[in-house]
């Protein structure tokens, strides 16, 4: 892979689908722990090979091209041409107007594990109540029968939904394993999880909850 050159001047950014990749699975590989680590900067890095050995954890240059290579095929990372910096306003004040973007009905809500709500945009406080509950009722269940999903039908996500006659989600449930720490986003309707403002929601959540634990998730 010694054809591999970087492109000067840029700088490292997850795409959507690469913030998603992060956080969707309890489990991580190379790709994964690159990836969590680029979303615990507090700004977008420069892209030359000192900065990716050091979120790569590696003194290996060439190995470290490969990685970028393979998450650049794959989607989950883009080249900026400027500096961008992590959210500063508080999470309380941030989250609503984040979670309102990546809904098509705007309704969607942000649980902690223990299926209370940190934050929620359209529904009501008795309906994000209800619904934080169900998403941990859910996440129990997944977690007894995730052996039967992944090994014997070979469903590896986490995400569960409620759906119509049509087969179409009305409420999906998505887990976000963030660090130690496990949430939930429920949403109502069609998921945008190819907004902007879900790599600045995952960023926001892995400043604030995954930067202590990072350097324990790569040994």
């Amino acid at each position: 892979m010694s054809e591999l050159k970087l492109k000067p001047g840029l700088y490292l950014y997850p795409t959507p689908a690469g913030a998603y990749q992060a956080i969707s699975t309890p489990q991580t590989n190379k790709p994964g722990r690159f990836l969590q680590r680029l979303l615990q900067q507090p700004q977008t890095p420069a892209l030359t090979l000192e900065e990716l050995c050091r979120l790569a954890e590696t003194d290996d240059e060439a190995k470290v091209l490969e990685l970028l290579h393979h998450c650049q095929q794959l989607g989950w990372v883009q080249g900026v041409d400027e500096v961008l910096s992590a959210p500063q306003t508080a999470l309380e004040i941030l989250l609503p107007d984040l979670l309102g973007q990546i809904s098509e009905t705007g309704k969607v809500l942000l649980a902690d594990e223990q299926g209370l709500y940190l934050a929620c945009s359209g529904f009501t406080h008795e309906v994000a109540e209800e619904l934080s509950a169900l998403s941990a009722d859910l996440a129990t269940v997944h977690q007894r029968r995730s052996g039967l999903l992944i090994s014997n039908m070979g469903i590896a996500s986490h995400a569960w939904a409620i759906v119509d006659v049509f087969g179409c989600s009305q409420i999906g449930f998505w887990p976000l394993f963030i660090g130690n720490h496990h949430f939930v986003i429920a949403i109502a309707g069609i998921p945008h999880f190819n907004q902007a403002e879900f790599v600045t929601l995952i960023w926001a959540l892995s400043i604030r909850y995954a930067k202590k634990d990072s350097p324990k998730q790569g040994e």
